[in-house]
C-alpha cells in the first residue's frame, strides 16, 4: 500500500507536466495564428484607408493614435468571428506536433488514453469558448458605437440613409427625406407619417430636424422635432393619444419644456434601430435582442429571431466543430502537419456553408426560425459521435 501511493503521485505528476506540456504547445499555436491573421488584416485594411486615417488624424491626435483606437477596437469583433476557426486549428496542430515526434505513441505505450491525452486541450477549448460568449455578450454591446463607425465615418459625422420603419404600437411611420447622423442623434429633414386616428391635424409630421431622446424622469423615449413646417399651427393644437390612454404626439400647447415649432413623438423604436445598417445585430447582445422580441414597436422578421436562437446555439457549435476535427487527426497515421491544416481548412468550410446555409433558410421564411439555428446540431453532433471513437480508445 505504501508502495503505491508513491506510485500514483508519481503518475500524477508525470501527467502534470505532459498537460503543461500540450496546453503550452496549444496557448502558443493559438496566438500565433491568432495575431498573424489580425496582424495581415490590420495591415491591408490600414493600407487600404490610410488616406481616411491620414485626414482624421490631422484633427483628433497622431495617426499611430487613431489606427490603434480604431483596430483595438475590432480585435474585439475579430476574436467574435474567428477564435473557434483559431481553436481547431491550434488543437489539430498539437495533436499532429506530437504524433510527428512519436511523443503520442509513447504516451499510449505508458497506459494512457488518447482521451486523457487531449483533455487539456478540451479544457482550454472550453475556456476559450467561454471568453467569446463573454466578449460576445458584455464587451461588443459596451463598444458598439466605436465598432459601427467604419474607415469612412470614423467620428460618425457621416450621413447615414435612413431605414422607414413603423412603430407598431402607434402605428406611425418613421422615415426621412434626408440622412441620420449618429454622433448626435439626429435625423434631417423627419417626414413622418401619421395613421388613422392620430391624422387629425394632418397625415404628416414633417420638421427641419429630428433628434431621438431615450426616456428620462417621466418623458418617455422618442424623438423630438424642431422646425415643425407641417401641420402649421401644431403649436396651439391638443397634444394626441391612442384609445388606451398612451401619448403619442405632445404639443407645447400640454408641454412647456417644449419651444415653438417644436413636437414630441413617443416611439420606443430606439435611433440605433432606425438607422441601424446591416451590423446591428452583431453588435447587440443576445439579452438586448430578446428585449426587441417583448418591445411592442417593433416586429421581429424570421432574420432577427434566427439570430437570437443562432446565439444561444452557437458556444455549442464550436465544441462540436473541435470534436469533429481531433478525430481526423487521432485516427491517422500520416504525421504531414500541412496536410491536418488542409483537412482543418476543408471541414471548416464545409461546417460553416452548412450553417450559413440553414441561417438563410431560416431568415428567409423557408425554415423555422428556431429549427434553422438548431440543424447544424443535428446534422454535426451524431457526425462527431460516429468519429469519436479514437477519443475513447
Amino acid at each position: 500500500m505504501q508502495q503505491k501511493q508513491p506510485t500514483a503521485i508519481a503518475g500524477g505528476l508525470r501527467l502534470l507536466i505532459i498537460d503543461r506540456y500540450l496546453l503550452r504547445q496549444f496557448v502558443q499555436t493559438f496566438l500565433i495564428c491568432f495575431c498573424s491573421l489580425t496582424g495581415l488584416y490590420v495591415v491591408i485594411d490600414a493600407f487600404t484607408n490610410l488616406e481616411e486615417f491620414i485626414t482624421y488624424s490631422r484633427d483628433h491626435g497622431s495617426l499611430v493614435a487613431v489606427i490603434g483606437e480604431y483596430y483595438g477596437y475590432r480585435v474585439l469583433s475579430f476574436f467574435d468571428t474567428t477564435s473557434h476557426i483559431m481553436t481547431l486549428i491550434a488543437a489539430m496542430f498539437t495533436v499532429t506536433w506530437i504524433q510527428r515526434h512519436n511523443e503520442l505513441t509513447a504516451l499510449e505505450a505508458a497506459g494512457i488514453p488518447k482521451g486523457r491525452i487531449i483533455k487539456p486541450l478540451i479544457a482550454t477549448a472550453l475556456v476559450i469558448v467561454l471568453l467569446k460568449v463573454a466578449n460576445r455578450e458584455l464587451v461588443i454591446p459596451s463598444v458598439r458605437e466605436k465598432l459601427s463607425h467604419n474607415a469612412q465615418d470614423l467620428g460618425g459625422s457621416r450621413g447615414k440613409d435612413l431605414v422607414p420603419r413603423y412603430d407598431f404600437r402607434t402605428g406611425v411611420l418613421l422615415r426621412s427625406s434626408g440622412q441620420a447622423f449618429a454622433n448626435e442623434l439626429r435625423i434631417d429633414k423627419p417626414d413622418f407619417q401619421m395613421p388613422r386616428g392620430l391624422n387629425r391635424y394632418g397625415p404628416r409630421l414633417i420638421a427641419e430636424y429630428g433628434y431621438y431622446k431615450p426616456p428620462e424622469g417621466d418623458r418617455p423615449g422618442g424623438y423630438l422635432l424642431t422646425g415643425v413646417s407641417e401641420p402649421e399651427g401644431l403649436d396651439g393644437e391638443a397634444s394626441l393619444s391612442l384609445s388606451d390612454g398612451q401619448p403619442v404626439l405632445l404639443t407645447p400647447q400640454d408641454h412647456d419644456w417644449l419651444k415653438p415649432r417644436e413636437c414630441f413623438v413617443v416611439s420606443e423604436v430606439s435611433f440605433e434601430y432606425l438607422a441601424a445598417d446591416s451590423n446591428w445585430r452583431q453588435l447587440s447582445s443576445t439579452y438586448e435582442l430578446i428585449q426587441g422580441l417583448t418591445n411592442r414597436s417593433l416586429d421581429y422578421g424570421a432574420s432577427e429571431r434566427t439570430a437570437i436562437h443562432s446565439r444561444m446555439v452557437q458556444p455549442v457549435l464550436d465544441i462540436t466543430l473541435l470534436f469533429l476535427g481531433l478525430p481526423m487527426v487521432l485516427s491517422r497515421s500520416n504525421r504531414n502537419v500541412f496536410l491536418a491544416i488542409g483537412l482543418c481548412l476543408v471541414l471548416v468550410v464545409a461546417f460553416m456553408l452548412v450553417v450559413m446555409a440553414c441561417r438563410y433558410l431560416g431568415s428567409g421564411y423557408w425554415l423555422e426560425p428556431s429549427l434553422a439555428a438548431w440543424l447544424p446540431l443535428m446534422i454535426f453532433v451524431p457526425c462527431a459521435v460516429a468519429l469519436s471513437q479514437p477519443l475513447r480508445e
